[in-house]
Order: structure tokens, then C-alpha cells, then sequence
């Protein structure tokens, strides 16, 4: 098959299409013919040698495909050859198959089509654990998402919405915080012209925000807790602000809140296969519904993952990228 490889760590221009042996599905896998598959920030700290795949994955990057079942590893039910789904997967998405562990696919929601039903796996799994499963959102409160216009942020927005919250985002252009809003934002912060801070202590009457999903890290760590509302939930997710900052214990203390820092990627398959089922349960019936939505920018071909990168560095898009077999 063909697979995007890495041939060095590096920029976009280390990313070369390349034969290499098709993969072989082992006991309790799914071995998928791909559609389409999601790029995501973490493909390219893989590409730069500072992610590297968790032991067992595929060397390729790639976090979510969709496609076609090609065949079943022993001890798989529930599926058959030719269902359309869409998988999570710990590496291999930009490539022509993948072999995934069956606990991690997904039937392609109703009403989505097979290509952009890649954009769906990573972030509505990441998504739904750090919002819901671990930071409990309940509908009426106030969840503040950066990046809104991210794949993240815009399946952030959109499930916050669903579940009956209010919810706030920051972006960094007109163009971008007017997207937020259509897909459910009652805020819409601009990131470089105001202080979200004030901005959503001023929406919620003083008090806060309730849960406050992060990719930025240790650039608005303190700005995050100043933020939060009394037994509020700062949750992050990445680290495109860096990795180190100080915190003011005793603001967390006072507000008695809490400060969760978690990722998916190089989680036990069981974990995963745990997401999957609660997202299966409880988001795909949104997606279904045409509540929630996958937000696609841009499909290129496989052989374009160099262009996919560099679009991704500019911050430009709106949503997802896919790279298209």
C-alpha cells in the first residue's frame, strides 16, 4: 500500500509518499480500506520527532480515518466486510489501510459522508471525555473552549450547545468568531483584542466559567484559573502555549477548582474502546439528528500531507483537514 512517511524529523517537505507492506489485522482488529483521514496537530509535533507513536502503532502519522472494512482479525463480531465506518486510531491514518482494534470504529453517522466522516473520531472523542466524561458538563453552565475555530473548537461549540450549555470561545479573526457563533457560540472572545478573562467574567455576572477546555497550556494557565467560577474545571489539552508555567495554588484552593491535563493518543486500547462506546451512544445520535456536524475546510489528496501541514501551521482553516486516498 501507500503510506505517508517520515523520512526525517522535520518540516512538511519530510513527508513522502511511499510503498510499504500492507498491514495485517491481529485478533480482535478490523483492517480498513481509507476513505479519508483527519490531520491533527499532534501529526505535526509527530513530524517534527516530539510525539512519537505509542509501542505497537503504526510508524505513519494519522489519528482518524474513515473508509471501508477490507477484513476481520479473529474473535471480531458486530462487523462485516464492506461496512462504512470511521475509526480512532493511535497512528496509520495517512495511508491507504489500516489495521485498528475493532473497539475503536465506528458506523459512519447518518446523514455524513464517508470522506468527511474522517473529521469525526478524534475530536468528538476527545471532545466528549474531557468535557463530559471527566469534567461533567450539565446543561445551563458556561464552558469556555479556545481555539473555537480548531477541529476541536468547532466540535466543542457545537456539543456544548446540544447539551444545553452556554458557551464561549475565543478565535482570532472576524471571519472565525462569526463561524463560532453559527455553530452555537453565545460568545464569540477575539483572542488579540480582548481579555477573555474580563469578557467572561462580565458575561456571567462575575462568576466565572464552569468548565474552560485549553489547548494553549502554560501561556493561559493563570489566566484560565482567574477564570474560572467557584468548582469550576480547567481542562487541558494541549500545549501550544508551552509546557511550563507557574500557578497560584491558593486562587485554586479559594475557588476550590481543579485542573485535569490529559490526552487520548497512548491510552490502553480498553480506554479507548470505553470512549468510543459512550461517543457512539451519546454524540452519534446528535451527529444523526444534525445537531452536531463534522466542520470541514479542506480535502486534499494523500500525496498533498506536505500542503496539509503547512496549512495547518498557518491557522487559516476552520475546522478539519482531510487527506483523501
Amino acid at each position: 500500500m501507500r503510506a505517508i512517511t517520515i523520512t526525517s524529523p522535520g518540516g512538511p517537505e519530510v513527508l513522502q509518499i511511499t510503498e510499504v507492506p500492507d498491514p495485517i489485522p491481529a485478533a480482535g482488529e478490523v483492517l480498513i480500506d481509507i476513505t479519508a483521514g483527519g490531520v491533527n496537530r499532534a501529526d505535526l509535533l509527530q513530524r517534527q520527532g516530539l510525539y512519537p507513536p505509542p509501542p505497537g502503532a503504526p510508524p505513519y502519522p494519522g489519528l482518524e480515518c474513515s473508509g471501508r472494512i477490507h477484513s476481520l482479525g479473529q474473535d471480531v463480531t458486530g462487523w462485516q466486510v464492506g461496512d462504512e465506518v470511521c475509526a480512532l486510531l493511535a497512528g496509520g491514518g495517512y495511508a491507504e489501510q489500516v489495521a485498528v482494534p475493532a473497539g475503536q470504529v465506528l458506523p459512519v453517522p447518518d446523514g455524513v459522508s464517508l470522506a468527511d466522516a474522517a473529521g469525526l473520531p478524534e475530536v468528538a472523542c476527545t471532545v466528549y471525555s474531557n468535557v463530559v466524561l471527566l469534567a461533567g458538563l450539565a446543561a445551563g453552565e458556561t464552558l469556555l473552549v479556545h481555539g473555537g475555530a480548531s477541529g476541536i473548537g468547532t466540535m466543542a461549540i457545537q456539543l456544548g450547545h446540544a447539551l444545553g450549555a452556554r458557551v464561549v470561545c475565543t478565535a482570532g479573526s472576524p471571519a472565525k468568531l462569526e463561524r463560532c457563533r453559527q455553530l452555537g457560540c453565545d460568545l464569540a472572545i477575539s483572542y488579540r483584542d480582548e481579555d477573555f478573562v474580563e469578557v467572561v467574567s462580565e458575561f456571567t455576572g462575575g462568576r466565572g466559567a464552569d468548565i474552560i477546555l485549553d489547548i494553549m497550556g502554560a501561556a493561559y494557565l493563570q489566566r484560565n484559573v482567574t477564570a474560572l467560577a467557584a468548582g469550576g474545571r480547567l481542562v487541558v489539552i494541549g500545549m501550544q502555549g508551552g509546557s511550563r508555567a507557574e500557578l497560584d495554588l491558593n486562587q485554586l484552593l479559594r475557588k476550590r477548582a481543579s485542573v485535569h491535563a490529559t490526552s487520548l493518543r497512548a491510552r490502553p486500547a480498553d480506554q479507548k474502546a470505553a470512549i468510543v462506546a459512550s461517543v457512539r451512544d451519546q454524540v452519534w445520535p446528535l451527529i444523526s439528528a444534525g445537531r452536531v456536524r463534522p466542520v470541514i475546510d479542506t480535502i486534499l489528496p494523500l500525496a498533498a500531507a506536505p500542503e496539509a501541514h503547512r496549512l495547518m501551521e498557518t491557522g487559516d482553516h476552520v475546522g478539519k483537514i482531510l487527506l483523501a486516498t
